[in-house]
């Protein structure tokens, strides 16, 4: 219960909860309702006045503004009257710039395409030039591993390496003798036997050769093992130290047209080349064999004097052992070379590749800068494009 003292009596009464709360409620709407209406009268007087104040303000400020604008006009009308013959001049002077503007626009963008041009036939030039230099590059190495000389197009293969080996005789092999085989007492023989000498007359290397080419026309192809085992026996009966089959057979074969192969695994002291690898495995061979030169110049020495069999026995395996290092030493620097020159033509390929990208690089330039007009060219350029079309237009 609540207890409430009327402002009229003084008298204290007491209502309960309910009543308290709605008596106290009608007295805050009521006050609130009050104040409410006295704000909104404020501010609508205020509201008045500020509209009033705001109108008669722009009314000053049109007036302000009709009189600086009249004011202005009557310069303006003053100074076009005074000075429309400066403004004719000045007209004529514009055009004339322009003119020449137009003019040297022109001629810039004619050096430009001429330029473009000159400078795309020498890149054309230079590239073509360089591609073609790759394609000889590339054609003269392939051409070792070719499966035919073109060299030996109407000559047999015996004749071209004969005619190779001839061409280096007075330089590289000055005491060797490469000669046909004519020896056939023993009911076989081989092609060409190779032997090169010392000064001092004691053989370095002996190897017997044989070449065989198929012809295109053969019915029965014939393979490279087909002739080892009689190669064999040549080489033995000859007394020579090697034995080399130059062949052109089974072209298609990857490892025979991969270079010097070793069969010795079959045959020993024996190995299958192509014919571009004929020089190279002589001088790969013989200089291998001229470093045991000194061992084979004391062997025949002991076999002059007559040295017991133990002590020739000993020196002939320390010949074998520095005979075989120097071999194998050759035959891993030969590899190597071998694969220096298919690197080579990868390499060169790739340069080509790129060349070749590099002209379709050009060309797309090409076709872009064909593509440019005018129109482009001054794109979101206002002024420059009025200045064509007043010259399009003059023209």
């Amino acid at each position: 219960m609540s207890e409430i003292i009327c402002p009229n009596c003084d008298k204290a009464f007491k209502v309960d909860e309910t009543g308290y709360a709605k008596i106290l409620k009608q007295v805050r709407d009521s006050e609130f309702d009050k104040d409410f209406n006295v704000r909104m009268e404020q501010l609508e007087k205020d509201k008045t006045v500020k509209l009033e104040l705001a109108e008669k303000d722009s009314e000053i400020k049109l007036q302000n503004i009709q009189a600086e604008k009249d004011l202005v006009i009557e310069r303006l009308n003053s100074q076009l009257k005074d000075n429309e013959n400066t403004k004719q001049l000045a007209v004529i002077e514009a055009v004339k710039e322009t003119e020449k503007e137009n003019d040297s626009l022109k001629n810039d963008l004619k050096n430009i395409y001429l330029e473009k041009q000159n400078s795309e036939n020498l890149l054309r030039d230079k590239y073509t030039t360089q591609i073609q230099d790759r394609d000889d590059q590339i054609e003269r190495l392939l051409d070792m591993k070719a499966k035919q000389s073109t060299k030996m197009v109407g000559e047999s293969l015996e004749q071209h390496c004969e005619s190779e080996f001839n061409k280096l005789r007075s330089t590289a092999f000055q005491d060797a003798f490469f000669e046909k085989d004519n020896d056939a007492r023993s009911g076989s023989k081989g092609d060409y036997i190779f032997r090169d000498y010392a000064e001092n007359g004691t053989e370095i290397i002996s190897i017997m050769f044989e070449m065989k080419n198929e012809v295109e026309t053969t019915a029965t192809k014939r393979k490279n093992e087909d002739f080892f085992k009689e190669l064999d026996k040549d080489r033995n009966e000859k007394k020579c130290e090697y034995a080399i089959l130059v062949s052109l057979l089974e072209p298609e074969s990857d490892l025979y047209n991969a270079g010097i192969v070793d069969v010795s695994h079959r045959f020993p002291q024996m190995y299958v080349i192509r014919p571009q690898f004929f020089i190279p495995i002589i001088s790969i061979l013989k200089n291998a064999a001229r470093g045991s030169l000194k061992y084979k110049s004391e062997l025949a020495l002991i076999r002059e004097q007559n040295v017991d069999v133990t002590n020739f026995e000993e020196k002939l395996e320390t010949f074998k052992t520095a005979f075989g290092k120097n071999y194998d030493l050759a035959n891993r620097k030969f590899s190597t070379a071998i694969d220096e020159i298919d690197k080579s033509i990868s390499h060169l390929q790739k340069t080509k590749d790129a060349l070749l990208s590099t002209d379709r690089n050009l060309r797309l330039a090409n076709d872009k800068a064909q593509d440019v007009t005018i129109k482009k060219l001054t794109r979101n350029n206002p002024t420059m494009a009025t200045k064509f079309l007043k010259a399009k237009g003059e023209t």
